[in-house]
């Protein structure tokens, strides 16, 4: 899967990350759920940051 463009998406991914940074125990999906409700992403545009920090894991 390719990955969307826009500036929302870089602004979830910094996101999503300096929330783990902060706390490695959280759980990715829930901080995806959060992170897809506070920048309006789209189904595919979450779909996309589940299968990118699946891989980082």
């Amino acid at each position: 899967m390719d990955q969307p463009k826009g500036d929302k998406m870089q602004r979830a991914i910094k996101w999503i990350s300096s929330r783990l940074a902060d706390d490695e125990t959280r759980p990715s999906p829930k901080l995806i759920e959060d992170a897809s409700r506070e920048f309006n992403l789209s189904p595919n545009e979450e779909e996309f940051l589940i299968s990118f920090y699946k891989k980082k894991a």
